[in-house]
């Protein structure tokens, strides 16, 4: 019998949804954060549920051979990297685990799930950074949430962000504390400056920041415009988004452009996009191409197909699957990400391309009773996986083949599990290292009929 408040020895033998480590006393499962497989750990449970508890790591009596030293040192206090003490190898072969469990346990599904595709540097990898920012003993800090907190872990130089972030921290410190700015306060819902929101094109080195305030009045603009000039190389864009709401949510609905364009230019692949200050873009490119490219492989296109892009984005699948495709419809709920969708067609030269702005358990089994059928289906769902009308529409048009793009590993084996009652094989299963230093992963599976 477990007991609260009580300490125990504990031998991690798991790793949890979210990278916390995965041990039992006695048959009972406990998590514990900041714990690897292979560590003897000593914990105090600090709560018990029915049929798990979670542990708080007082001591690592005998440390696991993937235990490493982090390169960041705010790395077991910030919420942003949850497995950066173990080796990188070891992290690519516990996201195949995961992948493998939760296809075996939730799906019921025994197939071969493909070493996880990592990246040669798995650090300086994301092009966006989105910073809070608050005041201790009034000077300025910016960084990252404590994990679990709204309390900001002061950093300067984040180890998985472009490394221009480095100096437009520090620019955006000097001008709070040289013009004596006011930051907002969550609490009493007073001051400016809420957050800076940094995107970096990493093919052709545009860079744009973002500053969001509570008001419309930003003093000594022209001198904080001036410090990023002549500091920021790539400079192209300085934007001010408007948040008076109080509310989680960083931006507001109005954005004004204070220097340069109001959006950058990046590319993956072949491919060019537009990227403003609120439009989503892949915070990997690296290894958006490599899953991309996977999904193009497993679609296998020869020039003649109908493809849907089903929870499609801005395009970016749609305008890869277009270049091989007949023609490719794109659904996707958000109006805005549409807009950008066909404007990302329109940029690239690419005709072949219909997008569709509404609920994808709605528009789909519009456009199956309008008579438009698919040869080949891409689905790239939220975390929450496929609404199953979806999938229902998707076996009704009996695709060829099914290609699903995963950002959760419970719900794809969810879905997985539905398509393959109902005629479709699971032919390959390729987990992507999109986030490396954080617990989650992106899958790509094959199905065909």
């Amino acid at each position: 019998m477990v007991e609260k408040d009580k300490i125990y020895d504990l031998k991690i033998d798991g790793l949890g949804s979210s990278g916390e480590g995965v041990g039992k006393i006695n048959g009972f499962t406990i998590f514990v954060s900041r714990a690897i497989p292979g560590d003897i750990v000593k914990v105090k449970i600090n709560i018990l549920k029915k049929n798990y508890g979670v542990g708080e790591l007082l001591e690592i009596i005998e440390p696991s051979e993937d235990r490493i030293e982090p390169k960041c040192p705010n790395a077991n206090i910030c919420g942003g990297c949850q497995i950066m003490h173990m080796s990188y190898g070891a992290q690519l072969q516990m996201k195949r685990k995961i992948v493998e469990d939760a296809l075996t346990r939730i799906g019921k599904i025994n197939t071969t799930v493909n070493p996880t595709l990592g990246m040669d540097n798995p650090y300086e990898y994301r092009n966006k950074a989105q910073f809070p920012v608050g005041v201790i003993d009034g000077k300025a800090i910016l960084g990252f949430y404590k994990m679990g907190t709204h309390d900001i872990v002061d950093t300067e130089y984040c180890h998985i962000q472009s490394p221009i972030n480095e100096k437009i921290v520090k620019i955006v410190k000097k001008y709070i504390e040289d013009f004596s700015v006011n930051v907002y306060d969550e609490k009493s819902r007073t001051g400016l400056i809420r957050h800076i929101v940094t995107k970096a094109g990493f093919i052709t080195g545009e860079v744009m920041i973002v500053i969001v305030t509570n008001g419309r009045d930003l003093p000594h603009k022209n001198q904080l415009i001036e410090m990023f000039k002549e500091n920021i190389d790539g400079l192209k864009s300085v934007v001010q988004n408007i948040n008076t709401k109080n509310t989680n949510v960083i931006f507001g609905q109005e954005t004004i452009t204070l220097y340069g364009e109001d959006k950058i230019v990046d590319y993956i692949g072949n491919l060019k996009f537009h990227i403003s200050a609120q439009s989503f873009f892949q915070v990997n490119p690296t290894q958006t191409k490599v899953l991309y490219e996977k999904a193009l492989e497993y679609a296998d296109l020869s020039g003649n197909e109908r493809v849907f892009d089903i929870y499609c984005g801005i395009g970016t699948i749609s305008l890869f699957l277009a270049q091989k495709a007949k023609e490719v419809h794109g659904v996707e709920v958000v109006e805005a990400a549409i807009t950008d969708a066909r404007e990302n067609a329109s940029i690239n030269n690419i005709n072949n391309a219909n997008f569709y702005v509404g609920k994808a358990e709605e528009v789909v089994p519009r456009l199956y009773k309008e008579g438009i059928r698919a040869d080949v289906v891409v689905v790239d769902p939220p975390r929450k996986g496929c609404e199953e009308s979806v999938l229902e529409t998707i076996v009704n048009m009996e695709p060829k083949r099914i290609v699903y793009v995963s950002c959760n590993p419970a719900t794809l084996a969810r879905d997985l599990a539905y398509l393959n009652e109902r005629g479709y094989n699971v032919d390959k299963v390729q987990p992507v290292d999109m986030f490396p230093h954080t617990s989650h992963v992106e899958t790509v599976v094959l199905l065909s009929k």
